[in-house]
Protein backbone atom coordinates (compact mmCIF):
# COMPACT_ATOMS: atom_id res chain seq x y z
CA UNK A 1 0.00 0.00 0.00
CA UNK A 2 0.96 3.66 -1.09
CA UNK A 3 4.01 2.22 -3.01
CA UNK A 4 4.97 3.56 -6.36
CA UNK A 5 4.16 0.99 -8.85
CA UNK A 6 5.15 0.41 -12.14
CA UNK A 7 3.07 -1.97 -14.35
CA UNK A 8 5.18 -3.92 -17.10
CA UNK A 9 3.30 -5.34 -19.79
CA UNK A 10 5.58 -8.42 -21.37
CA UNK A 11 5.33 -10.30 -24.15
CA UNK A 12 3.83 -7.28 -26.42
CA UNK A 13 4.80 -9.53 -29.20
CA UNK A 14 2.60 -11.67 -28.41
CA UNK A 15 -0.29 -10.01 -27.32
CA UNK A 16 -2.81 -7.59 -29.86
CA UNK A 17 -1.47 -4.32 -30.30
CA UNK A 18 -4.56 -2.41 -30.06
CA UNK A 19 -5.55 -4.48 -27.16
CA UNK A 20 -2.23 -3.37 -25.38
CA UNK A 21 -2.39 0.67 -25.71
CA UNK A 22 -5.86 0.09 -24.37
CA UNK A 23 -4.43 -1.90 -20.85
CA UNK A 24 -1.62 1.06 -20.69
CA UNK A 25 -4.14 3.47 -20.83
CA UNK A 26 -5.77 1.59 -18.41
CA UNK A 27 -3.30 1.19 -15.81
CA UNK A 28 -1.97 4.94 -16.50
CA UNK A 29 -5.20 6.18 -16.00
CA UNK A 30 -5.21 4.25 -12.16
CA UNK A 31 -1.83 5.89 -11.32
CA UNK A 32 0.72 3.73 -12.40
CA UNK A 33 3.78 4.03 -14.64
CA UNK A 34 3.83 1.33 -17.84
CA UNK A 35 6.36 -0.38 -19.20
CA UNK A 36 5.76 -2.40 -22.49
CA UNK A 37 8.39 -4.82 -22.84
CA UNK A 38 9.42 -8.09 -24.80
CA UNK A 39 11.58 -9.65 -22.35
CA UNK A 40 12.91 -12.10 -24.37
CA UNK A 41 14.02 -10.51 -27.29
CA UNK A 42 14.62 -7.32 -24.89
CA UNK A 43 12.48 -4.69 -26.55
CA UNK A 44 12.12 -2.24 -23.58
CA UNK A 45 14.16 -3.78 -21.05
CA UNK A 46 16.61 -1.10 -21.29
CA UNK A 47 14.02 1.81 -20.54
CA UNK A 48 12.89 -0.11 -17.32
CA UNK A 49 16.14 1.72 -15.32
CA UNK A 50 15.15 5.23 -16.08
CA UNK A 51 11.62 4.73 -15.40
CA UNK A 52 12.21 3.55 -12.26
CA UNK A 53 14.16 6.38 -11.68
CA UNK A 54 11.67 8.80 -13.04
CA UNK A 55 8.88 7.03 -10.95
CA UNK A 56 10.86 7.30 -7.56
CA UNK A 57 12.62 10.79 -8.57
CA UNK A 58 11.18 12.53 -5.54
CA UNK A 59 12.26 9.99 -3.17
CA UNK A 60 16.00 10.28 -4.99
CA UNK A 61 15.37 13.57 -4.31
CA UNK A 62 15.03 13.17 -0.54
CA UNK A 63 17.86 11.13 -0.52
CA UNK A 64 20.34 13.24 -2.32
CA UNK A 65 19.16 16.30 0.12
CA UNK A 66 20.49 13.83 3.11
CA UNK A 67 23.71 13.47 1.31
CA UNK A 68 22.70 9.86 0.62
CA UNK A 69 23.55 10.22 -3.38
CA UNK A 70 23.75 6.73 -4.59
CA UNK A 71 22.01 4.85 -1.86
CA UNK A 72 20.69 1.78 -3.52
CA UNK A 73 16.23 2.05 -5.10
CA UNK A 74 15.37 -1.64 -4.15
CA UNK A 75 12.56 -3.05 -6.36
CA UNK A 76 10.55 -6.00 -5.70
CA UNK A 77 9.21 -7.81 -9.28
CA UNK A 78 5.81 -8.98 -8.68
CA UNK A 79 3.48 -11.66 -11.19
CA UNK A 80 1.59 -14.38 -11.89
CA UNK A 81 3.89 -17.75 -12.47
CA UNK A 82 5.34 -17.99 -16.33
CA UNK A 83 5.04 -14.15 -17.57
CA UNK A 84 8.52 -14.00 -18.01
CA UNK A 85 9.37 -12.38 -14.73
CA UNK A 86 13.24 -14.27 -14.08
CA UNK A 87 13.67 -13.48 -17.89
CA UNK A 88 13.13 -9.56 -17.90
CA UNK A 89 15.07 -9.72 -14.74
CA UNK A 90 17.93 -11.35 -16.78
CA UNK A 91 17.69 -9.10 -19.52
CA UNK A 92 17.42 -5.42 -17.48
CA UNK A 93 20.32 -6.66 -15.39
CA UNK A 94 22.28 -8.37 -18.31
CA UNK A 95 23.35 -11.05 -16.68
CA UNK A 96 21.65 -14.61 -16.36
CA UNK A 97 21.31 -14.44 -12.41
CA UNK A 98 17.59 -15.45 -12.60
CA UNK A 99 16.55 -18.70 -13.58
CA UNK A 100 13.97 -18.83 -16.22
CA UNK A 101 11.89 -21.47 -17.84
CA UNK A 102 9.03 -21.69 -20.22
CA UNK A 103 7.02 -23.06 -17.14
CA UNK A 104 5.11 -21.97 -14.23
CA UNK A 105 6.94 -22.67 -10.61
CA UNK A 106 10.87 -22.53 -11.94
CA UNK A 107 11.22 -19.48 -9.36
CA UNK A 108 11.01 -20.96 -5.85
CA UNK A 109 12.86 -18.96 -3.69
CA UNK A 110 13.41 -14.66 -3.42
CA UNK A 111 16.69 -13.23 -4.61
CA UNK A 112 18.47 -9.74 -5.00
CA UNK A 113 19.85 -8.87 -8.51
CA UNK A 114 21.88 -6.24 -9.20
CA UNK A 115 21.23 -3.98 -12.35
CA UNK A 116 23.74 -1.24 -11.32
CA UNK A 117 25.42 0.34 -8.26
CA UNK A 118 22.25 2.07 -7.21
CA UNK A 119 19.58 -0.56 -8.49
CA UNK A 120 18.68 -4.05 -7.34
CA UNK A 121 15.93 -6.18 -8.70
CA UNK A 122 13.82 -8.67 -6.36
CA UNK A 123 12.89 -11.47 -8.46
CA UNK A 124 10.31 -13.64 -6.91
CA UNK A 125 8.03 -17.12 -6.81
CA UNK A 126 4.69 -16.21 -9.03
CA UNK A 127 1.95 -15.35 -6.94
CA UNK A 128 -2.13 -15.97 -7.66
CA UNK A 129 -5.40 -15.27 -5.69
CA UNK A 130 -5.80 -17.05 -3.21
CA UNK A 131 -9.49 -18.14 -4.86
CA UNK A 132 -10.46 -17.16 -8.18
CA UNK A 133 -13.95 -14.88 -8.61
CA UNK A 134 -14.80 -16.98 -11.65
CA UNK A 135 -13.87 -20.09 -13.54
CA UNK A 136 -13.33 -18.21 -16.63
CA UNK A 137 -9.94 -16.10 -15.11
CA UNK A 138 -8.81 -19.94 -13.49
CA UNK A 139 -9.17 -20.91 -17.74
CA UNK A 140 -7.56 -17.85 -19.34
CA UNK A 141 -4.62 -18.84 -16.51
CA UNK A 142 -4.63 -22.17 -17.36
CA UNK A 143 -4.82 -20.90 -21.42
CA UNK A 144 -1.48 -18.84 -21.03
CA UNK A 145 0.11 -21.85 -18.99
CA UNK A 146 -0.15 -19.69 -15.90
CA UNK A 147 -1.09 -22.69 -14.06
CA UNK A 148 -1.09 -25.97 -15.27
CA UNK A 149 -3.46 -27.25 -17.66
CA UNK A 150 -4.27 -30.34 -16.16
CA UNK A 151 -5.94 -28.34 -13.20
CA UNK A 152 -9.13 -28.34 -15.54
CA UNK A 153 -10.10 -30.74 -18.20
CA UNK A 154 -7.53 -30.12 -21.71
CA UNK A 155 -10.73 -30.68 -24.18
CA UNK A 156 -12.85 -28.26 -22.39
CA UNK A 157 -10.15 -25.69 -22.07
CA UNK A 158 -9.19 -25.84 -25.30
CA UNK A 159 -12.88 -25.98 -26.65
CA UNK A 160 -13.88 -22.54 -24.69
CA UNK A 161 -10.32 -21.25 -26.34
CA UNK A 162 -11.96 -21.69 -29.77
CA UNK A 163 -14.98 -19.89 -28.72
CA UNK A 164 -12.91 -17.34 -27.47
CA UNK A 165 -10.73 -17.40 -30.67
CA UNK A 166 -13.96 -17.56 -33.45
CA UNK A 167 -15.36 -14.33 -31.73
CA UNK A 168 -12.42 -11.70 -31.12
CA UNK A 169 -10.14 -13.63 -33.69
CA UNK A 170 -11.88 -15.20 -36.24
CA UNK A 171 -9.18 -14.45 -38.91
CA UNK A 172 -6.84 -16.51 -36.93
CA UNK A 173 -8.55 -19.50 -36.67
CA UNK A 174 -9.00 -19.37 -40.30
CA UNK A 175 -5.70 -18.36 -41.35
CA UNK A 176 -4.06 -21.48 -38.86
CA UNK A 177 -6.71 -24.25 -39.26
CA UNK A 178 -8.40 -23.33 -42.55
CA UNK A 179 -11.30 -22.91 -41.63
CA UNK A 180 -13.95 -20.26 -41.07
CA UNK A 181 -15.27 -20.62 -37.49
CA UNK A 182 -19.39 -20.38 -37.67
CA UNK A 183 -20.46 -18.38 -34.65
CA UNK A 184 -23.51 -21.25 -34.78
CA UNK A 185 -21.09 -23.60 -33.28
CA UNK A 186 -20.10 -24.90 -29.73
CA UNK A 187 -16.56 -24.79 -28.93
CA UNK A 188 -16.30 -28.61 -29.26
CA UNK A 189 -17.63 -28.37 -33.05
CA UNK A 190 -14.92 -26.15 -33.39
CA UNK A 191 -11.95 -27.77 -32.24
CA UNK A 192 -13.16 -31.07 -34.34
CA UNK A 193 -13.59 -28.84 -37.03
CA UNK A 194 -9.60 -28.38 -36.67
CA UNK A 195 -8.96 -31.84 -36.23
CA UNK A 196 -10.44 -33.00 -39.27
CA UNK A 197 -8.20 -29.75 -40.80
CA UNK A 198 -5.21 -31.53 -39.56
CA UNK A 199 -6.12 -35.28 -39.81
CA UNK A 200 -5.48 -36.49 -36.69
CA UNK A 201 -8.16 -39.59 -36.46
CA UNK A 202 -7.93 -42.28 -34.32
CA UNK A 203 -10.17 -45.58 -34.69
CA UNK A 204 -13.77 -45.58 -35.72
CA UNK A 205 -13.23 -42.59 -38.00
CA UNK A 206 -13.79 -39.81 -35.06
CA UNK A 207 -11.59 -37.16 -34.66
CA UNK A 208 -8.52 -36.81 -31.92
CA UNK A 209 -9.56 -34.20 -29.78
CA UNK A 210 -7.49 -34.55 -27.07
CA UNK A 211 -4.31 -34.28 -29.61
CA UNK A 212 -6.06 -30.81 -30.94
CA UNK A 213 -6.24 -29.61 -27.77
CA UNK A 214 -2.63 -29.54 -27.20
CA UNK A 215 -2.09 -27.90 -30.67
CA UNK A 216 -4.15 -25.49 -29.65
CA UNK A 217 -2.96 -24.39 -26.27
CA UNK A 218 0.64 -25.26 -27.66
CA UNK A 219 0.78 -23.06 -31.08
CA UNK A 220 -1.05 -20.63 -28.98
CA UNK A 221 1.82 -20.16 -26.25
CA UNK A 222 4.24 -20.53 -29.18
CA UNK A 223 2.49 -17.54 -30.56
CA UNK A 224 1.67 -19.71 -34.27
CA UNK A 225 -1.59 -18.16 -34.03
CA UNK A 226 -0.57 -14.33 -34.52
CA UNK A 227 -0.95 -11.48 -31.69
CA UNK A 228 -4.09 -12.60 -29.54
CA UNK A 229 -5.24 -11.29 -26.09
CA UNK A 230 -7.46 -12.74 -24.02
CA UNK A 231 -8.64 -10.19 -21.96
CA UNK A 232 -10.06 -6.91 -22.38
CA UNK A 233 -9.28 -3.54 -20.15
CA UNK A 234 -13.46 -3.20 -19.93
CA UNK A 235 -13.62 -7.05 -18.16
CA UNK A 236 -11.83 -6.06 -15.61
CA UNK A 237 -13.58 -2.40 -15.03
Amino acid sequence: AGKPRLVVLNRVDQADPGQTRRWAAYFREKGYAVLEANAKGGAGTAQFAAAVRELLRDKLEAYAQKGQVGRVVRVMVLGIPNVGKSTFINKVARRKTAKAEDRPGVTRSKQWVPVDSTLELLDTPGILWPRFDSQEVGELLAITGAIKAEVLDRETLAANFMLRLARYYPDAVEQRYKFRPDPACNGFELLEQAAKKRGFLISGGEYDLERMAGVLLDEYRGGKLGRITLEMPEADA
